[in-house]
């Protein structure tokens, strides 16, 4: 949409500035900036926005066919799209988990990365325990796939029976435009559970950008891995020091169920009854 140019500083450039599912056209002077049009967004959509919050501005970029973030010191000169994003501000999460407020993220676990990942049998077995989980406990799940033309598809063990979408893609974080409008087609998602491979690379990306814009983050590190564990560990602690919630398969699946009494929850005891693989994770203890 950057095509149309506008010259002179007292001209108006034509923007398009959306937030959540809601997109408005307006204009702005030439060489306006982040100041002007934080204002501009909050004169539109001020009622629906924590003023205290802090935002990221993002431009859709033509070349990328997504939305890009932008500096603090840019100047708008051409017709454009462009959106707010609404910053966490309060990293401090409980993590309390329920099946009407949960998505499961399941990230690139592929065929080519079988005899490359750490412990991939075992992440692989720890998957199926999840995925098996949101079908009985009705969570919508979202698949990725990294270039599947070069790597393969996801691993046959994998049963993506009922996955909400399953989508291919080159950039490493999940967070994509077509993922972010599923998640809005979600009624009171907050919280994403999220596995897969590789765990400072494709996982850490899509943490970022989730926390980044308000979700909760629960990454589960006995369905996460990488080619190297000393990646794979590093990645987990910086995750978990800003506030990311590092957990465990099972610590997610009861945590979903919440009681013993829940209808769901012998069918869950089933899945959990012989203890998941360590993959790993406890090679120091």
């Amino acid at each position: 949409m950057a095509d149309a140019h506008a010259h002179g500083g007292g001209n108006l450039v034509p923007v398009l500035l959306s937030f959540s599912v809601f997109s408005r056209p307006s204009a702005v002077p030439a060489g306006s900036g982040y100041e002007v049009l934080i204002q501009k967004f909050l004169s539109i959509y001020g009622a629906q926005i924590d003023v205290h919050r802090k935002f990221l501005m993002q431009l859709f970029s033509e070349e990328w066919g997504q939305y890009i973030d932008l500096p603090k010191g840019f100047t708008i000169s051409e017709k454009c799209r462009l959106r707010l994003v609404p910053l966490q501000t309060d990293i401090t999460a409980l993590g309390n988990l329920s099946p009407a407020t949960t998505v499961f993220f399941c990230c690139d676990m592929q065929e080519r990365f079988r005899p490359a990942i750490k412990y991939f049998g075992d992440i692989i077995s720890v998957g199926q325990r999840l995925l098996q989980g949101a079908r009985i406990l009705g969570i919508p799940v979202i698949v990725s796939e990294q270039y599947p033309k070069g790597l393969g598809s996801t691993v046959q063990e994998m049963d993506l029976t009922g996955a909400k979408m399953v989508f291919p893609k080159t950039k490493f974080s999940m967070v994509l435009p077509d993922v972010e409008a599923a998640l809005a087609e979600i009624p009171g998602a907050r919280s994403i559970v999220l596995f897969g491979v590789e765990t400072h690379v494709c996982i850490q990306q899509t943490a970022l950008d989730l926390i980044g814009r308000g979700f909760e983050v629960h990454i589960v590190a006995d369905a996460t891995s990488s080619r190297s564990m000393m990646d794979r560990m590093f990645a987990l602690e910086r995750l978990a020091r800003i506030g990311i919630i590092v957990t465990t398969s099972e610590s997610v699946l009861l945590q979903l169920v919440a009681d013993k009494e829940h209808p769901k929850f012998k069918e869950i005891q089933n899945i959990i009854k012989a203890s998941a693989p360590e993959s790993g994770l406890l090679s120091k203890v």
